[in-house]
């Protein structure tokens, strides 16, 4: 039996599942195997494992119909048995001594559960972006909050205890998001600890599951934030959301958020409903931030329903920031020139504010705003009269702008 069972799902990763491979086999730790499930590939990613399985013993090569992330990484699990498993995507690198480096934490912290660490981003040719992904503090966790702040580890790096895993139920049937859902059960098992080191590249590229339209973005929030809402009653001490393969249908062939909260309705009570609603609403704002897509009307038809109708949207933690995100979404909406749609999204007495961030976004050179943040931050911090005004120009959480990196 070996030390670590390397766990990958693949589908369609012709373009970079050679140097992948490559990547796992030169470690530095050799007591490993690599489980690889193909889920059901139609290019040559089966294929060119099949190479890897016969050049090298530890390499084993799996394939079913395609079925999605989950039944590949549930197929895959009934064929470890180490000790730790290792989490990898096909089209992602690890550096040579990743093993070794997490399998040591953990041998050394027997109270941790999981491990990962932070990655450089790469794009679709190898290329390093300049940015690495964000290390979130797992202790700021917080279920109730709008969207949800998740404990979350980078799965292409992550290495759990197998003992740990099976304690908290393995994956389970969710479309995406589900290795969200896994890191809140493991959190309540152990500790998890995020190493402040790139291990490893993280691709980036317009063919990412997370990156490919809003109608994606919508799983996203929706799934995300279900996760959370089940945390929530495990923290309750209340059943578990039941998530079927009928819940999987109905969510999977809706097109709007409308449809998608409409689907699980009958399983939350109207407290979780308005939480829900609101979370997913933030949740979308946050993707869209990052991503490149931006709600579209029916978006906002919802995101403003849940502002007008979650009584306690104004004291959840989180709404300072739900704000900003609609303020942010506002501006980026009106240098669309999508007017009606920014004005909806912003209170009529916020609108100095909009247009106050529009000018000074769009109209100042960037050397000049240097110094006039600088300036007003000074004034707020030492007069009130100023910290209105201060506050309409300072930078956003989330800005105007669009960051092309993924922050996952």
């Amino acid at each position: 039996m070996s030390k670590i069972d390397i766990l990958m799902s693949v589908y369609n990763c012709e373009r970079y599942i050679n140097d992948t491979i490559n990547s796992i086999l030169n470690q530095t730790f050799t007591d490993f195997r690599v489980i690889v499930v193909d889920d059901g590939s139609s290019d040559r990613t089966g294929d060119i494992c099949k190479q890897f399985v016969a050049k090298d013993r530890r390499v084993e090569y799996y394939h079913q119909g395609n079925a999605g992330i989950v039944a590949a990484l549930n197929h895959g699990l009934q064929y470890c048995s180490a000790p730790f498993i290792a989490r990898h995507d096909g089209d992602d690198i690890s550096y040579p001594d990743r093993l070794e480096k997490e399998l040591t934490y953990l041998e050394a912290n027997p109270d941790c559960v999981a491990v990962s660490s932070v990655a450089r981003h790469i794009d679709e040719n190898g290329i390093p972006c300049g940015t690495i992904s964000t290390r979130k503090d797992i202790s700021a966790a917080d279920c109730w909050s709008i969207p949800a702040a998740e404990p979350y580890l980078l799965q292409p790096m992550l290495m759990m205890r197998r003992t740990a895993l099976d304690t908290a139920g393995g994956y389970r049937n969710l479309s995406v998001a589900e290795d969200a859902d896994l890191m809140w059960r493991l959190n309540r098992i152990g500790s998890m600890h995020i190493l402040p080191e790139s291990l490893g590249d993280y691709r980036v590229h317009a063919g990412s599951v997370s990156s490919r339209s809003i109608v994606k973005g919508r799983f996203l929030a929706i799934w995300s934030q279900l996760a959370a809402l089940s945390e929530q009653r495990r923290i309750s001490k209340l059943p578990d959301i039941v998530f079927s393969n009928l819940l999987l249908q109905r969510i999977n062939t809706s097109i709007s958020l409308k449809e998608m909260i409409d689907a699980v309705r009958e399983q939350l009570t109207d407290s979780e409903f308005f939480w829900l609603h609101s979370a997913v609403s933030a949740k979308l704002l946050e993707f869209c931030y990052y991503r490149p897509y931006e709600p579209d009307k029916s978006d906002i038809q919802f995101i403003l329903t849940a502002v007008h109708t979650d009584r306690n949207i104004s004291e959840r933690p989180g709404y300072e920031f739900f704000k900003e995100a609609m303020l942010s979404a506002a501006i980026r909406s009106m240098q669309d020139f999508r007017i009606k749609d920014a004005l909806s999204l912003t209170p009529f007495k916020q609108w100095p504010v909009l247009f106050g961030r529009i000018a000074f976004r769009t109209l100042i050179p960037k050397s000049t705003k240097k110094d006039i943040i600088k300036i007003f931050s000074f004034l707020s911090e030492n007069s009130n009269t100023f910290k209105r005004f201060a506050n309409s120009v300072k930078p956003s959480p989330y800005s105007d702008m669009k960051n092309p990196i993924n922050q996952n």
